[in-house]
């Protein structure tokens, strides 16, 4: 039987800030509730958690906080991504160092590289620091999509185990659980279209939603991935409105609104990012009543 080290609901945190600074306090905690509510994992300073607005040393002490805390409980998958391939590879020699379980790499932003030089920049990475890389494709934030095809070049080297895959496009999934082999994690970094990723053959999802319900978000997971569909479409359709309302503004700025609502963060959030706005705020309320966390 394969084994698949990240699978179900895996948390992309997002990074608590009070008069400017992280607020550790709150991190823990929030930490904490995940793990009690039964997530399977945890993601730091990825894009949910404004890692792009964040100081090398802020980011460094956030994936060491996270770790400490989970204390081993559930597997951590470090945010440790750049647009400069050395700096990559910084940030994942430090997610190794304090015992980070993997490093989630985005492709390079801004630099638009060409399909060679995304498989260049993550064999660089992947040469350099032996831990578990997870490649993170979402195209609409990064300026370049990873093609299959070099997705399962990447597939081949030895310590590239799976990827994110924020495309939402899901006749993409069939392909790589094709061609990138039986071993290829395969997790989704859409929250809506979930439940079709797990039925294409997926393994999760790196989840934005799971902070503001992560015991939902846990119960539709495991039910997905036992095969019990129609509890799986119960939870999606009291998930659905959440998952939509959560990006009708910039993310994180509506996690972190629902988040304050329920007393566990400010909404805080850093520039060019600005606190949710007024016009949206009574559909992620409602949203969070018709998920059941109001």
């Amino acid at each position: 039987m394969v084994h698949i080290p990240f699978k179900g609901v895996i948390t992309a945190l997002i990074t608590p800030f009070r008069d400017g600074s992280v607020d550790e306090d709150a991190f823990v905690k929030l930490v904490e509730r995940q793990i009690t509510a039964g997530v399977h994992g945890l993601v730091p300073v990825g894009t949910t958690g404004e890692t792009s607005t964040l100081s090398h040393d802020e980011h460094r002490r956030v994936v060491e906080l996270c770790v400490k805390t989970a204390a081993g409980r559930v597997p951590i998958i470090a945010g440790a991504g750049s647009n400069a391939t050395e700096e990559a590879i910084e940030l994942a020699r430090h997610a190794k160092t304090i015992g980070a379980d993997a490093a989630l790499m985005v492709t390079p932003y801004y630099n638009r590289p060409s399909q060679e030089g995304l498989f260049r920049h993550y064999e660089a990475v992947a040469n350099a620091v032996q831990i578990p890389l997870v490649v993170y494709n979402v195209p609409g934030r990064t300026g370049s999509d990873l093609a299959n095809d070099t997705l399962v070049r990447l597939s081949k080297l030895p310590n590239i185990i799976g990827i994110k895959d924020a495309t939402g496009d899901l006749t993409r999934i069939s392909m790589q659980r094709i061609t990138c082999g039986e071993n290829w994690v395969l997790l989704s970094g859409d929250d809506p279209t979930a439940l079709g990723y797990v039925a294409h053959g997926g393994h999760g999802c790196i989840s934005v939603t799971s902070n503001v319900a992560p015991e939902a978000m846990a119960s539709f997971f495991n039910a997905a991935l036992a095969g019990d569909y129609e509890t799986a479409r119960y939870w999606q359709d009291r998930l659905i409105r959440l998952h939509k309302a959560l990006f009708l503004d910039s993310s994180p700025a509506p996690t972190k609104f629902a988040l304050a609502q329920l007393g566990l963060c400010t909404e805080d959030v850093r520039l060019p990012l600005t606190a949710c706005s007024d016009a949206v705020k009574p559909q992620i309320l409602e949203a969070m009543r018709e998920a059941g966390v109001l």
